[in-house]
């Protein structure tokens, strides 16, 4: 078997999230937005207790059928549990139950950062404390002047694509609600300045003193200007 049998085309960053140790056999992992698998080829040959949520029928389907084709014994059966189309905002699954989360290519899918924050409430939801979430995303890092602001935090890149794009600074204060421990420093990779991918590891503790942070008031809209918020995988 050669390695691309092996770890199919798996995202290089998480692919250094297992030669760092950090994702092991036994490990509870859910791939949440995991389009038809491509990163989950090892975990499924290596009989991780795996897990995917999808918002697309076809894509889940894809998983279900990759399953059926590299754990021929019925490991991961019935796949309707295993598998579930859901949105990624919106999952089934009971708090604090996966090690890894895992969300490669889904949060800049937000149409908006109020979308964007029910996303990652819900990824730190279902994560364990000590647990790990791994996220690539694409962000607006280095092309603040290569980008058409479409408004909501949404932005047309230099490739043509429409994102919402998360810049290091709301990455940053998302961490800080959640009371997240960084597992490394942000990482952003600039491809020909047509778009930025940011890698974003982050552990959640094992015990919250605290609730989520708030916002702050001075942030929030006052009431009566009639104004209103604007309101709410892959890749």
């Amino acid at each position: 078997m050669n390695v691309r049998e092996q770890f199919g085309n798996i995202d290089i960053y998480l692919f250094d999230q297992l030669l760092k140790g950090r994702i092991a056999p036994g490990m509870r992992v859910l791939d949440a937005g995991c389009g038809n698998g491509r990163n989950l080829v090892h975990f499924l040959r290596e009989g991780y207790d795996l897990w995917a949520v999808d918002r697309s029928a076809a894509a889940v389907e894809a998983v279900r059928a990759l399953a059926r084709e590299l754990a021929p014994d019925g490991e991961f059966f019935p796949s309707e549990e295993r598998f579930r189309i859901e949105p990624v905002e919106k999952m089934s699954f009971a708090n604090d139950t996966f090690d890894v989360v895992i969300s490669c290519a889904v949060l800049h899918f937000a149409e908006s950062e109020t979308h964007f924050q029910q996303m990652v409430s819900e990824l730190w939801r279902v994560l364990k404390p000590g647990g790990l979430l791994f996220a690539r995303l694409a962000s607006g890092e280095g092309l603040e002047d290569r980008i058409r602001p479409l408004g909501g935090g949404r932005y047309v890149l230099p490739d043509g694509s429409e994102r919402f794009l998360a810049d290091s600074g709301l990455l940053v204060r998302t961490a800080e609600k959640h009371h997240a421990l960084q597992v490394e420093p942000l990482k952003t990779v600039n491809v020909e300045n047509l778009r930025c991918m940011t890698t974003w590891c982050l552990k959640k503790p094992h015990i919250l003193f605290f609730d989520p942070i708030e916002e702050r008031s001075e942030e929030r809209l006052p009431e009566g200007t009639g104004e209103t918020d604007e309101t709410g995988t892959g890749g």
